[in-house]
Order: C-alpha cells, then structure tokens, then sequence
C-alpha cells in the first residue's frame, strides 16, 4: 500500500488552494491535539491520511473534476458551508468523493476507513462508501453506495434533525437498512469518532467505540433487507463489492477531520500469505 499513500501526499501537496473559513475560537484558544496527522507506524501498518487539514485536493465533487467552493476549511476540519442552499442541497456543494492521481474515484474492496464528524443543530450528512460512479445512471452517489447516517438525533429538550423519528435513519445507522442502538451519537455540534470495516463482504460500522451495524454484505439476507427499504428503486444500490468514499452534501453544515483509510487483505490473501511463510 505504499503507492496509494504517496498518491495521497502528492495529492494534498499539489492542490492548496482551497478556501479557508477564519477559525471558529479565539486565538486564545489552546490547542490540545494536532489533527490531521498520520504517524510513521500508520504507513507502516498500510494508513493513509485522506485529508491533512490544509488542502483539499484529495476530493472532488461526485460526477465532477474539482470540488465544490462551499466545502472549505474550518478549524483544520473539512466543512461545508451550507449557508447558500440549493433545494435540499448546497449552492457550490453536492457530495464529495475521494479521488485519485488522475482524477477518478478512489476505489476499496477490503478496507478500513476511520476519521470524525460534527454536525450542526437539526443536520443531516452521511458517509457513503462502495460507490460506483455512473452519473448517467446514477446521479447522486447514494444510488449505489452504503451510508453510516450522520446525524443531529436531538434530545428531550432539542429538536434534532426530522430524520431522527424515522426508525433507520439515526446517526450511526446504516441508512434505511439496519439501526444503531441508542445513545451511541454525541450532541449536535461535538466531535464523534467513526469506523466502517468491510472484509470479505462483512461489515462493521462502529461510532465512538459502539458497534452500530454488524453483518453481512450480498447474500439473500441483504438482497432481502434493500428490497423492503426505499433503495429498492435503484438496481444498482448494494451491489457493488468494490467501490469509493464520499461525504454528503445534504444541506446542513458539517465538519470531518481525521480521516484515514487502509486497504485490508481478503481473508484467503491472508490464509495464502500464512501458508507460504
């Protein structure tokens, strides 16, 4: 995996010139962690750092060549200023997929992706993954990708997000599909943790160290479970076992940072690689 990292670095070190929001806090303000960070053991171990707080050259708009003017940089978070709206989306957003050298979407069969996310008070984001990228068919990634909801789901005394009463459709559920226990989401504006794990067509999506979802990818169950949700409109939803990440544009302001990424082995690799030593 050492190529797509240093495709990763010369990525970000080749597209800077995003627009960058003044800091949130004060310059009084201590700063208690460096994100955006990759240490030497990380390479070692096969991650990837997908943004580095600075640049955001790693990404561009789904069906598109280069980013939309309203994901910028806050607080060496990836953000989405979603004061301009577009219907139910961003004037300058639309969701954002993690591409390559040569500009097409990065794609992972076995893998595993971590990093966090902040949404605003009543939001709505998403973090979709095993995308296929056919805008002719399939204009908006969701068509075809897996989501992990992001999600304001309110409290007793707070609103939250509309979403959050529709069974399925709570932060860290996969969306439409399977729900998260309770509690496992933080309050609008504070900072949850996320990992999606796909191995060999199993998947685990876990948010601030709670299992959320954990099952199986393609088999009669699954085919089963997308017939009876709102994807069964899409014949491609669900099906493709390789596939990119992208980060939803749903009109609402949201925040990620930390983001990283590791191609995994297949089970047999691993068992193969075993034999031989």
């Amino acid at each position: 995996m050492k190529y797509p990292i240093l495709g990763a670095v010369a990525l970000l070190a080749t597209a800077c010139n995003a627009p960058t929001e003044a800091p949130a806090e004060t310059a009084e303000a201590v700063i208690e962690q460096k994100h955006n960070t990759i240490t030497e053991a990380e390479i070692i171990d096969g991650w990837e750092l997908m943004f580095d707080g600075q640049c955001t050259g790693n990404f561009r708009k789904y069906g598109d060549t280069v980013i939309g003017k309203a994901w910028v940089i806050q607080d060496e978070a990836l953000h989405l200023d979603a004061s301009n709206k577009d219907d139910w989306q961003t004037n300058g957003g639309g969701d954002i997929v993690y591409q390559d050298f040569d500009g097409s979407i990065r794609e992972f069969e076995n893998f595993h992706f971590k990093g966090e996310w902040k949404i605003a008070e009543r939001g709505n984001s998403g973090i979709i993954y095993l995308i296929h990228e056919d805008t002719q068919q399939y204009p908006y990634c969701w068509m075809t990708g897996l989501e992990m909801q992001v999600l304001d789901n309110g409290t007793d005394s707070t609103e939250g997000h509309p979403d959050a009463a529709i069974y399925k459709h709570r932060a860290g559920d996969l969306y439409d599909i399977n729900a998260a226990p309770e509690g496992a989401a933080k309050l609008a504006g504070e900072w949850n943790q996320f990992e999606i794990i796909v191995q060999d067509g199993h998947l685990t999506q876990i948010l601030n160290g709670v299992v959320t979802v954990d099952r199986q990818l393609f088999d009669d169950q699954w085919r089963a479970d997308v017939a009876a949700s709102k994807f069964h409109e899409w014949a491609g939803y669900g099906t493709y076992t390789k596939g990119g990440i992208a980060l939803q544009d749903h009109g609402d302001n949201v925040w990620y940072r930390n983001l990283k990424i590791k191609s995994l082995e297949s089970d047999a690799a691993q068992a193969e690689e075993a034999a031989e030593e």
